[in-house]
């Protein structure tokens, strides 16, 4: 059964009728699809088509579960190749929109680490309060969804999600169709590792490196070198990134002192430095960390910690003062102006930053949103003198260390059984009988992944600072998405026809003009192919030959053998995008047909190159 807060979402943003006409049913499971052509369906999903994608939104469920089991998957771009790869969120209150937000942040996040995989994402439609039985159940359930898209997305974790869930979903589909797997699969455990976290430590050792150079811009003229004692450290939100990233932290930069956190609870402050190494292991037991340690101290150890303070107010960390602060909660509006309820704190109350290391995800394609956000960096980042280091640039850490289970294939004598799968019992006397192989694959993963990360985000940084001083005006989120875009550009230049045409409506030769009209109407396209007796091409037919056989009288059941234009344009799968493009506007025409030894493939136009490519840029070079 289609869950109830996911069906009283569609069906308060979309026409009852729309969605009867796109539901696919199949072995029990239900999916509704979109295209990025379908622009105005999507924008009452929330989900704003810009020249990057989305490519694909799925909405699907399972009908015969007693459970309510169902969710969004959105495939956003797959410039820089395929599949897309992003976490699955499980939440109550997921909705495209929000999911596409997220896709649109794994595009620009795998394009800045380099990595050959577009951004997607998925979302659970689920309470917090499951059972243990029943979240892996819904788990389970999903992963079923889910395998229809496999050769086009990637599941990691997200929030609410793990690497047991991941597990689960590898037991369904396969150990190449889930990533941040235990070791016992190979995997490279995301959460474990603390990969994410590792990311953004990176980027606070490289950002110390490089601030000194900043000096040249107004507001950063009276920095002065760092030392050692100056490096402090206030995280928002000590959870997987936030935790990780404090024991991290402290494990490679010498002298740091970690000086607040906050969770759920409250937050904890101290000048002199916080108890990393405690405060984690509580986390690994407990997750709920600062009302604990306070309330321990409280209980008689307050003498080893005298100036430490604990507020009930989470909030209220961002109002303290470090020389790094490290947004870790899954809040966006870790910062706004005046009036921005949804906003951790306001500019006017923060604290003194010297940098702001992005460990959350903050990016959203949405216009409003972008410029908020753009108003916000103005009055931080141009006013305060505070740097800050885009969400994508840095916390890339996690889907580095993801992409290696794929990139490092598994062998083909570790892969599960096709008989297998599906199976707990069967797959884990399976995965007992090959212990030692799948431990050793994961030991090359995580060597590799250590050396990518630290490589890919050490650059970004350069590139960040290299293009704000290049730019006196740049804001960072500026410099991070031409960061990204530029990437994606490059690879778009090689990008083929194949991976992004769209089905082309069919008529035959002795078809009526009324026919191929209702054709045009139905599918929104702009052509429509026209094919001879053996099924091959014979011509095409536009909206203009119909609107001019029309002014001239020709009646509606004319056969379009008469009005077709037969000597057509087309383009070959393997024709690139750049390519193509110069093709429509040498011959001036916006639409051709897709064309494979005399087979119509499918279609390319103009309308759908400027949704799903960056024109702009691929005509650039040097962008």
């Amino acid at each position: 059964m289609i869950p109830k807060k996911m069906h009283a979402f569609l069906q308060g943003h979309l026409p009852t009728k729309t969605l009867l006409s796109r539901l696919i049913r199949e072995d029990g499971f239900a999916f509704i699809e979109f295209g990025p052509l379908d622009v105005e369906r999507l924008a009452a999903l929330g989900i704003q088509v810009d020249n990057l994608g989305p490519t694909l939104v799925v909405c699907a469920w399972d009908e015969t579960s007693d459970l309510e089991i169902g969710g969004y998957l959105v495939v956003d771009n797959m410039a820089m190749g395929r599949p897309s790869m992003g976490g699955i969120r499980m939440l109550p209150d997921v909705s495209p929109g929000t999911i596409h937000n997220l896709a649109r942040g794994m595009t620009l996040k795998n394009a800045a680490a380099v990595l050959p995989y577009g951004g997607g994402k998925a979302g659970i439609v689920a309470e917090r309060d499951l059972s243990p039985e029943d979240h892996t159940r819904v788990m389970r359930g999903f992963a079923r969804l889910i395998y229809r898209y496999r050769d086009i997305y990637l599941p990691g974790p997200d929030v609410g999600t793990d690497d047991a869930d991941m597990r689960t979903i590898a037991i369904e589909n396969g150990l190449d169709n889930a990533l941040s797997k235990p070791i016992e699969m190979g995997g490279n455990r995301i959460d474990q590792l603390g990969a994410a976290a590792g990311g953004t430590v990176i980027a606070l050792e490289a950002l110390i490196e490089h601030m000194l150079r900043l000096r040249s811009l107004p507001q950063f003229s009276r920095r002065e070198a760092t030392t050692p004692k100056d490096i402090t450290l206030l995280i928002q939100g000590f959870g997987a990134v936030g935790a990780h990233a404090a024991k991290i932290a402290c494990e490679r930069i010498p002298g740091i002192r970690v000086i607040g956190i906050s969770d759920e609870q409250g937050y904890l402050f101290d000048q002199k430095g916080l108890p990393v190494d405690e405060l984690f292991e509580m986390w690994q037991s407990q997750r709920l960390v600062t009302l604990s340690l306070f309330e321990q101290l409280l209980g008689g150890r307050r003498d080893k910690l005298p100036s430490l303070k604990y507020s009930s107010q989470p909030n209220d960390l961002l109002r303290e003062s470090a020389f790094c602060f490290l947004p870790a909660a899954p809040i966006a509006n870790y910062l706004g102006l005046e009036g921005d309820l949804e906003a951790s704190m306001t500019v006017e109350q923060m604290g003194q930053w010297d940098v702001i290391v992005e460990g959350a995800n903050t990016y959203s394609p949405a216009p409003a949103r972008k410029q908020a956000r753009a108003r916000l960096e103005r009055a931080v980042y141009r006013e305060r003198g505070v740097l800050i280091a885009t969400d994508y640039l840095v916390n890339s850490g996690g889907v580095i260390f993801a992409a290696q289970e794929h990139l490092i294939k598994t062998p083909e004598e570790l892969r599960i059984p096709q008989g297998s799968l599906g199976d707990p019992q069967a797959v884990e006397r399976w995965l007992a009988e090959h212990a030692s192989g799948l431990e050793a694959l994961a030991e090359r993963r995580r060597i590799a992944a250590i050396a990518y990360r630290d490589e890919v985000i050490r650059r970004n940084m350069r590139e960040l600072v290299d293009l704000l001083l290049s730019d006196a005006d740049m804001l960072p989120c500026e410099a991070a998405e031409r960061i990204s875009i530029r990437r994606i550009a490059s690879s778009e230049r090689d990008r083929t026809v194949s991976e992004i045409m769209e089905p082309i409506p069919t008529a035959r030769v002795d078809d009526t003009i009324q026919q191929a009209a209702a054709l045009l109407v139905e599918a929104g396209s702009p052509i429509v192919a026209v094919l001879n007796a053996e099924g091959a091409l014979a011509g095409v037919v536009t909206e203009w030959d119909i609107t001019q056989a029309t002014a001239t009288a020709a009646g509606s059941d004319s056969r379009l053998a008469g009005i077709m234009s037969p000597h057509v344009i087309s383009s070959a799968p393997e024709e690139t995008i750049l390519e193509v493009v110069r093709k429509l506007e040498y011959h001036e025409i916006s639409a051709m047909p897709v064309v494979e030894r005399g087979c119509v493939m499918g279609m390319v136009c103009s309308d759908l190159l400027a949704r799903r490519s960056l024109l702009r840029l691929l005509q650039s070079p040097g962008e």
